[in-house]
This record gives structure tokens, C-alpha cells and sequence, in this order.
């Protein structure tokens, strides 16, 4: 997040490199370039301390263990020194502390190591705690994790109003380890507290005041004011005390408080699956009001959860996301105008979210009526993202109906959203090159289609890509950039720069059938659709999906993307891929000649209310044999993919699917799924499917790879 004023922040490094040492003795005046690394400080006129964050190198503050070690040692040096008090804050203009150091803990994989470093951490944020004069946390941006932790232990936390702070550790399938847990819930409203935690959103500064984790929140142009007072006595520490707090103290009644958390926890995630949240809840449970039974016991959970599976998988997947934005680094779009062609749930979508990121957008359609909808999605879609009244106007006013298309003349980026024909895109095309400038960039958002085969009418082919969005657009977080051997380098790179700019994770993929995610998907969801052929109930077969960790069923996904769509993929994949996939059904088919689409027309393989599948109850238990039916066709594509090298190595495949196709993160990603299950056993069970329904469960050339040497 940008700080409202950087120009506090520059005035801070200038004063840490010449520290106003007022009244310090000369023995407590080390070289402070020689003894810390990540922290600045001086004593201010006021006789103030300032501990000031800035970690070399990186454009954010995390929490390590050298920060931690230095912070100690800077704590130590104020205990001689004696000030009035200590303000903390940082000196990064993105925000206070975004969280732990990941990469520090994802190799550990002995528990009792993890104790023992957790304990070492807790010792530093315990010495601030007991300092023997005020200390004050002043945050802007992003508090997250161990920021948050650290701020908890100070005694006042002053925020802007721009501020957010929380506990995201539950998205690596943690829960808050050094002191998170025990000190929140012993300051904080108990309910929103640990909603904040079990959730893992974090709350506006304005929120979090009123649950009782920031004192008070004030402009960053105030904090000197601000602390000054508190450091006075004169701001009045925040402990909420309510009804929940009260309540929470009795057994009987904090017992029934957990049992309406895991409730409500059960409906997001599955505790065998997502096992952080109900630990925090017993944690919650058994130890609210005991806080030394608290610390001990959240050190203990902490640890256990970090070495386990889930933990593992969705670390890997933090630094799987990490890969997708990597490719994008250090690279510059230059692009500020976008033109869109064709105002359907697509192209509206892209334009949408590219307005919704500050982009000046044209959305052309062949009338106006066409493009009505995708003006009311995207005002729909401001609403929910902005806060702000006067911003989700001007987010509006930057997306502008086309039906003209006059637009094409001044964008620099061209994105082609027209239903999957050849001859419809080749028409199209011809049309923007002839408007286009010369230096703009055409693209596709053609899910199937070969690039050859889209560009062989284009003069400028070396500008032309694709840009292959999912469905639906605002949620989806993957965008596949499809390259060609003839694309401009320098083409390339402003594309991938801009899916990034749209904050999605862009993926490059060659330019083959299906490229990388739909390829995948296909046997996935032809394999559920024979299965409802044979007479399987689609709830049976979206639930077995569903256990597995998917986060949709395929039939209901098929339902969601529209039957025509994957009707139209799958016939593509098939053409181009002879053998590969079994025969399309005759119902699917026949749904789609009668416009049963699925959720666009409220009719497809389910019925759909209110935006929802109309469902009956699956009965019985899991079917792991079904399961293993619908996913490893996954599995055994995402292998020929990596084979085929469609991405670039197998982390990209992983990757791919777990963020453009749903495959659950707790697992790490289809290719690192089947290597924790074990080559054997999936093979084995391979053959076993290939015996029982047909050659389309042979084997993919690319295992022999994967098996241990």
C-alpha cells in the first residue's frame, strides 16, 4: 500500500544516518552502520527513542530472524539509554511488516527445532512488552503476521486510516506463533479476533480499533503528535471488555462459541484438509483467560502444523505464486489505454477488472444493448472492490462503451474477446489491424485455438499473442500468456508486465492444443461426463471431486464455464488430439443444441437459482475410487504437459493448476501430488482404471521421469 507521505519517511532516514543523540551517554552510542543491518534509531528532541525498520534490498519489511535478533539488541541499547519512551515503525513506504520470513521455515521439518526457535523470537517480543517505559507502534500499510505479533507486544498500536492489519497465516496453514493468539484475544473483542484469525482477512485500521488491537488511528502526518501523548499517558489504552469477553471467561459458554466458530469454519474448509483453523479454535477452547497455558500450547500447535502436509504444500504454493510473478520482474508494460472486442461475460469481465486497475478502457460490441450488461457487471464488481464513493466513479468513467469501435485508433493494447470461430477472429482481426497503430499489441483471449492458426491473415504477426483469462475473470487469479515462436521479445514482456498490473499471476505457454489448463481439464471433466453417462447422480460425481480438495465439481464447473465452452474445447482437443480423449456424449451435445448452457441460462447439466446449482444431498461416504477416476486423467495430462514442455518445468504446471484450475493447494499441484503419493502406486492404479474402462487411462509418455533413481 503507498504511504500518504513518503516525504516523513525520507526525513526519518536522514535523521537515523545523523542520529539527534540528545542526552545519551557517549558509551551508548555504537556505530549503528556496524551493529544492525535491518533497524535505524535515534533519540528525538523530545528524549524519544526510534527503533526504525528498513530491511536492505527488499521493498518490504519481513520478519526474520536477523531482524528479531538485531531488535533485541536494539531493545538492550534502550534500556541503557532510558528514554521517555520507543516509537517503532518503518521506514518502507509499502507498509509496517508484511509477515515472517517464509523462506526461513520451509525446510524445517523437526518440531522441536521449531519450538525452540519460536521460543527465542517470543523472548525478544516479550522484552519490548516489559520494557520499563512506554512503546509505541506506528503503522501504516500492510501490518501482517509477525508484524501484527510484534505490534501486539508494544504498548500502544497507533494506525492511519489506510492501515490493515491481520493474521494471514492460516493461508499457509498456520495459525499466529509467536504470541498472536494469546495476545490478541487477551486486548480483543474474542469473536472479531479470532474471525480476523480464522479467516485470515485482514481489517481496515478503523476495525481493528473497534475490536481492540490499535489504540487509535490518526493521519501519518499526526503520529508525532500522537505518540507524544501516548508516550504522556494521555491516549487511553484500547482493551474491549463486551458481553463476548465476559462470556468467553465461563467454559460452558466459550465451548459453545468454538462449536459455532467450527460451524462456520466446516462451510469454507475441511479440518482434514485445512487442519490451522480448529487447531486456533481449540486453542481458543481450551486455554482463553489461561495465557501462559495459551503461549505454550500455540508454540506447541505452531509447530506441529508447520511440519505437517498442508502446511508444506500451501508454503509451496506461496513460492509457486511467487514463480508466476517472477515473470514479470523488472519488465514495464506502457500501456494505459486498453480496447476490447466483444462485450460478453469475457470481454466485459477483462475490461472490468483492467478499469478496476486503473486502466482507460473502450469496450466495443456491434450495439449498445450488447454492451448494457457488461457496464452493469462492472458496476456490480466496483461496489464489492471500492470502498470509496468517489473512486468507483472514476473507475466507471474509465470504462467506456464502444460500439464505434474508435477506440482501436489510441489503445495500445488490443484484446480480442469474440465467440471461438476462426472466421469470426479473422474477421476481426483484419478490422483492428487496419485502425490499430503500428507499435499496439493484438491479442487473443481464445481458450482452444491455435495461434498458427488464428495469425495466418495478420501483417504483424510478431505483436500478436494471447491472453487466455478464466472464467469468471474477477475471481480468477491465473491469466495464460500464449506465445508463439515468431512473437517480439519485447511483445512478450509488456504482456506479461500488464496481466501482472491487472494483479493476476501470468503464465507463458507454448502455443499447443488446449495449452496448458484446459489440456488438463479436458479428461478431468470428459471422464465425469461418462460417468454421469453410466448413471452416476452429478452430485455423486462433484462431491467425489470435492473431498478430493477440488474447489469446484467438474460437472458444476462445466456448468459454471457454459456447456458450449466446453463442448467447444473439448471437440477442439479432440481434432487436434486424436486417441487422446474419449468419445463426446450425445446428451452433452444435445444440451448444447438446445441452449441448455448452464448457468447463463439457468439450465444445464443441474438447474440453476439465484446464481446457484440446484443440488440433492450426496448420500454415503467419500468414493475414493471415483475419485481416483476424475483426477488422475488430470494427473496424467499435467505429466504429458511437462513433458511436452506446454511451461516451462514442472513447478509451472503445478502452479498453473493450482491457480487456474482449481486443484487444491493443499495438495501442492497435480505433478508434486503424484510424487508425494508415490509414481508406483499411481501407475498401479493407472492400469487398474485402464483394465476396468479403456485405453484413455494408458499411461502418458513423461513418467519414467518422475520414478525415484
Amino acid at each position: 500500500m503507498r504511504d500518504i507521505n513518503p516525504t516523513r519517511h525520507a526525513a526519518l532516514a536522514a535523521l537515523a544516518r545523523d542520529p539527534l543523540t540528545v542526552g545519551v551517554p557517549t558509551e551508548a552510542q555504537p556505530d549503528i552502520a556496524e551493529q544492525f543491518v535491518n533497524w535505524r534509531w535515534f533519540i528525538d528532541r523530545d528524549g524519544i527513542g526510534w527503533a526504525l525498520l528498513d530491511k536492505p534490498g527488499s521493498s518490504v519489511n519481513t520478519l526474520s530472524e536477523t531482524v528479531l535478533s538485531e531488535l533485541d539488541s536494539l531493545l538492550g541499547l534502550m534500556e541503557r539509554v532510558a528514554p521517555k519512551g520507543l516509537a517503532i515503525r518503518s521506514l518502507k513506504p509499502s507498509g509496517f511488516i508484511a509477515g515472517a520470513e517464509i523462506r526461513e521455515f520451509a525446510d524445517m521439518t523437526d518440531e522441536q527445532i521449531i519450538d525452540e526457535r519460536i521460543g527465542k523470537g517470543l523472548q525478544v517480543l516479550d522484552r519490548l512488552e516489559q520494557l520499563p517505559f512506554p512503546s509505541v507502534t506506528l503503522i501504516h500499510g500492510f501490518c501482517l503476521g509477525g508484524g501484527l505479533e510484534l505490534a501486539l507486544a508494544a504498548s500502544f498500536r497507533i494506525a492511519t486510516r489506510e492501515a490493515r492489519l491481520g493474521f494471514p497465516e492460516v493461508m499457509l496453514g498456520l495459525h499466529p506463533g509467536l504470541g498472536g493468539t494469546w495476545r490478541s484475544l487477551r486486548i480483543a473483542d474474542p469473536i472479531a479476533a479470532m474471525t480476523m484469525m480464522v479467516g485470515g482477512s485482514p481489517l481496515s485500521a478503523d476495525r481493528a480499533r473497534r475490536a481492540g488491537l490499535v489504540d487509535a488511528v490518526t493521519e501519518e502526518r499526526h503520529f508525532a503528535t500522537a505518540l507524544r501523548q501516548a508516550v504522556d499517558g494521555k491516549v487511553k489504552k484500547n482493551r474491549v471488555v463486551n458481553l463476548a469477553s465476559r462470556a468467553a471467561a465461563f467454559a460452558p459458554a466459550r465451548s459453545a462459541m468454538a462449536h459455532r466458530m467450527r460451524s462456520e469454519a466446516e462451510k469454507k474448509a475441511r479440518p482434514e484438509h485445512y487442519p490451522a483453523p480448529y487447531a486456533m479454535i481449540e486453542l481458543f477452547r481450551d486455554y482463553y483467560g489461561n495465557w501462559s497455558a495459551m503461549r505454550r500450547e500455540e508454540t506447541r500447535s505452531f509447530a506441529h502444523l508447520m511440519v505437517g502436509e498442508t502446511s508444506r504444500n500451501l508454503v509451496r504454493c506461496f513460492f509457486l505464486r511467487e514463480k508466476l510473478k517472477s515473470y514479470a520482474k523488472g519488465l514495464e508494460h506502457g500501456i494505459s489505454r486498453l480496447h476490447v472486442v466483444g462485450a460478453g461475460v469475457m470481454g466485459g469481465d477483462i475490461a472490468a477488472v483492467a478499469a478496476l486497475r486503473g486502466f482507460i478502457v473502450t469496450l466495443e460490441d456491434r450495439e449498445p444493448r450488447l454492451i448494457a450488461p457488461a457496464i452493469g457487471r462492472a458496476n456490480q464488481l466496483f461496489e464489492r472492490r471500492i470502498r470509496n464513493e468517489g473512486d468507483r466513479r472514476a473507475a466507471l468513467d474509465r470504462l467506456m462503451p464502444d460500439p464505434a469501435g474508435s477506440g482501436l485508433a489510441t489503445a495500445d493494447l488490443v484484446i480480442e474477446a469474440v465467440p471461438e470461430r476462426v472466421d469470426i477472429k479473422a474477421e476481426v482481426f483484419a478490422r483492428c489491424e487496419a485502425a490499430m497503430r503500428p507499435d499496439a499489441i493484438l491479442a487473443t483471449n481464445t481458450s482452444s485455438l491455435l495461434l498458427e492458426t488464428l495469425m495466418s491473415g495478420l501483417k504483424r504477426p510478431e505483436r500478436f499473442c494471447g491472453v487466455h483469462f478464466f472464467n469468471p475473470v474477477p475471481q480468477m487469479p491465473l491469466v495464460e500468456m500464449v506465445e508463439h515462436d515468431g512473437l517480439d521479445h519485447s511483445v512478450r514482456g509488456r504482456v506479461l508486465s500488464f496481466i501482472n498490473a491487472l494483479d493476476k499471476l501470468p503464465l507463458p505457454v507454448k502455443s499447443r492444443p488446449g495449452f496448458l489448463v484446459n489440456r488438463v481439464l479436458t479428461p478431468y471433466l470428459m471422464e465425469a461426463f461418462l460417468a454421469y453417462s453410466e448413471g452416476v447422480k452429478p452430485e455423486v460425481i462433484d462431491q467425489a471431486a470435492v473431498d478430493f480438495g477440488m474447489a469446484m465439481g467438474p460437472l458444476e464447473l462445466a456448468d459454471t464455464v457454459g456447456l458450449d465452452v466446453a463442448l467447444h474445447v473439448a471437440e477442439s482437443l479432440k481434432g487436434a488430439l486424436p486417441g487422446a480423449f474419449p468419445e463426446i456424449p450425445d446428451w452433452f451435445r444435445k444440451l448444447v443444441a438446445e441452449g441448455k448452457l448452464g448457468k447463463k441460462t439457468g439450465q444445464g447439466i443441474y438447474q440453476w437459482k439465484d446464481g446457484k446449482p440446484v443440488k440433492q444431498r450426496p448420500p454415503g461416504q467419500p468414493d475414493v475410487d471415483l475419485q481416483d477416476r476424475l483426477i488422475l486423467p488430470l494427473v496424467n495430462a499435467a505429466v504429458e504437459c511437462w513433458r511436452e514442455k506446454i511451461v516451462e518445468d514442472a513447478d509451472a504446471v503445478d502452479a498453473g493448476l493450482v491457480f487456474g484450475a482449481g486443484f487444491p493447494p493443499f495438495r501442492g499441484g497435480p505433478i508434486h501430488y503424484a510424487k508425494t503419493r508415490g509414481v508406483g502406486d499411481v501407475l498401479h492404479t493407472l492400469r487398474q482404471l485402464q483394465t476396468r474402462y479403456g485405453e484413455r487411462f494408458g499411461a502418458s509418455l513423461g513418467w519414467e521421469a518422475l520414478m525415484p533413481q
